[in-house]
């Protein structure tokens, strides 16, 4: 039950947060999202890790705040950084697998779907550059956080 509504709060928390962007050059990025899959991997594990993405991505869509191309972008980072972290019991890990799920692996699915959506041929390299950046950021601000929260003996790691 307290993994469900650590879950809930941190969907609630990236619903909230996802009207926040910051200005990176001519783009714009929204790291809050990533931020929240590599806490909630090292916290809740890759269950509630994959469900908390899948349905703050739902929400999102719902109220007109994000697109389609978050579902696969999101639930496959999520997936990995607590697979990695899980596998490796270190924080670099999940932040890793934040980056390398969402950034590279995510970018990849949503390929197909963009270009269905859009419909007009886009380039791949666009969506790559677009999810990494993001996944970066949010990956090294949650990074920070759960250094923090383990240094100060708060970080009560998934079982």
């Amino acid at each position: 039950m307290k993994k469900l509504i650590i879950a809930s709060i941190c969907v609630a928390l990236g619903v909230v947060l996802s009207t926040t962007s910051i200005p990176v050059g001519p783009a714009r990025i929204f790291p809050f999202q990533h931020m929240i899959n590599v806490i909630l991997a090292v916290i809740v594990g890759p269950r509630f890790s994959v469900g908390a993405a899948f349905s703050t991505s739902c929400l999102r869509n719902v109220l007109a705040l994000g697109s389609p191309l978050a579902f696969p972008g999101s639930m496959i980072g999520a997936w990995l950084s607590a697979y990695l972290y899980k596998k490796y019991n270190a924080i670099w890990a999940a932040a890793l697998g934040e980056i390398i799920g969402t950034g590279l692996i995510g970018a990849l699915v949503s390929y197909p779907i963009a270009n269905f959506l859009l419909g007009k041929p886009l380039a791949l390299l666009t969506l790559i550059t677009s999810f990494s950046m993001s996944s970066v950021a949010g990956a090294c601000i949650g990074f920070v956080v759960l250094q923090i929260l383990s240094r100060r003996h708060l970080l009560h790691k998934e079982a």
